[in-house]
């Protein structure tokens, strides 16, 4: 494991020192957990932009015309 030293406001501070105690776990696996998050909301961002440029505005219009134009099941109505 590494340790990582960071500055950070105080008043975000104040707000994440308070947490750990509510939540029952330490500021470190709490800090981890939030890095974690948005390491992760990053990264799928990252993968969606990648895939968007693979895509084909021409193939995706090609299979929403194979999908039939029929009312829903009643199931399915919002």
């Amino acid at each position: 494991m590494r340790e990582l030293n960071v500055n950070i406001p105080d008043f975000l501070y104040n707000q994440v020192t308070e947490l750990p105690g509510r939540e029952n776990i330490s500021l470190d696996q709490l800090v981890a957990i939030a890095l974690s998050a948005q390491v992760s909301a990053w990264m799928t961002q990252d993968y969606l932009v990648e895939r968007a440029k693979r895509g084909s505005w021409e193939q995706f219009q090609e299979v929403l015309m194979k999908v039939p134009d029929v009312e829903p099941e009643e199931l399915d109505k919002l």
